[in-house]
């Protein structure tokens, strides 16, 4: 996935001049997961540059520059640090379209790694996703494979408004196959890990069916759609996964589609459960299936708990956790 992120931005600043890429060590070091390596040497240090440590500083200037007219990638070094320029985001990058009555856009992309899997503990490994896709204005996506994570970006930095782009990391350095705190095996074709050279992108608000059934839906996104597999083929279910690939815009159509054909739903998703997106998801089956529903809607999520360090894979939702949650679903 960080091959086919460096892609992305090596496409989109060959083929469009105002996109230019910023934020901490992303310069010359090339960002501290490689995301951004080899991008100034190749187009200068007007194009892809160091920011100070400075998160509203960072996200401040990248409003500015998008509303003057460039398209600013930048890259906020984790998810967790993005708090000091939260009021950027939510009170300028989202509003600007509106307060200026359509006269200036935000087409800004930022970019953050999410979730756990590198013992970062409390600050280096949350799951923040629920805190921008509540806030109107906002798009926001996050990648479960390489193909997906270059063509949702390239889609992204095409985008007129703000873009929220979450990186699972665990799946930076991929294969991850479900089952293990590290990746054994490789991506299967299926998973999109061959990503193709060429410039494409991949539509924003579209989900992809990662697996066909009859039986039950599993909503999920991210590190967690390959959990949701594992856990699926370990007992055998015929279940429907579905990975929604952005969260705001939601592919409504698709999980109306599969619940109602199923009639059962189960929503994985690594962050805290308690007010976490798969509330809204929830919600948005409960309204529009109820009629189709053969048993309660299930949620399987992390802990309602401080994010902790030695304690991180049993934190974790993993195929244990998700097959007894698909066993309570088809039992009910």
């Amino acid at each position: 996935m960080i091959e086919a992120i460096q892609n992305a931005h090596d496409l989109a600043m060959g083929a469009d001049e105002r996109v230019v890429v910023m934020g901490q060590d992303v310069g010359y070091f090339g960002g501290v997961f490689r995301c951004t390596a080899g991008l100034q040497k190749k187009y200068g240090k007007t194009r892809c540059f160091d920011a100070p440590i400075s998160e509203l500083g960072i996200v401040g200037t990248a409003i500015g520059m998008a509303a003057y007219g460039l398209r600013p990638c930048v890259e906020i070094q984790f998810a967790d640090y993005m708090y000091p320029g939260y009021d950027q985001i939510v009170s300028e990058a989202a509003r600007l379209r509106y307060r200026s009555a359509g006269e200036f856009t935000c087409p800004l992309v930022i970019r953050m790694p999410t979730g756990g899997g590198i013992y970062g503990a409390q600050t280096h490994s949350q799951s923040p996703e629920a805190l921008f896709t509540h806030v109107a204005g906002l798009k926001t996506v996050i990648p479960s494979n390489p193909a997906d994570a270059k063509g949702l970006l390239l889609a992204a930095i095409e985008d007129p408004d703000p873009v929220i782009f979450l990186e699972p990391k665990r799946l930076y350095n991929g294969p991850f196959d479900g089952h293990h705190d590290r990746p054994v095996v490789p991506w299967k074709k299926h998973e999109a890990g061959e990503v193709s050279p060429d410039y494409y992108t991949v539509p924003l608000g579209k989900a992809a069916t990662r697996r066909e059934g009859s039986d039950l839906t599993i909503l999920s996104y991210g590190t967690m759609v390959h959990v949701a597999l594992a856990a699926v083929e370990e007992l055998g279910v015929d279940a429907e996964v579905i990975d929604l690939r952005t969260l705001i815009p939601l592919d409504k159509p698709a999980i109306v589609e599969s619940v109602r054909k199923t009639g059962r739903c189960l929503i994985v998703h690594e962050a805290t459960l308690t007010s976490g997106y798969g509330a809204e998801l929830a919600a948005v089956v409960q309204r529009e299936c109820f009629y189709h529903l053969e048993a309660p809607i299930e949620r399987v999520a992390g802990w309602d708990t401080p994010y902790p360090h030695a304690g991180e894979w049993d934190y974790f939702p993993g195929p244990n956790r998700v097959a007894a949650a698909i066993k309570a679903v088809m039992e009910a």
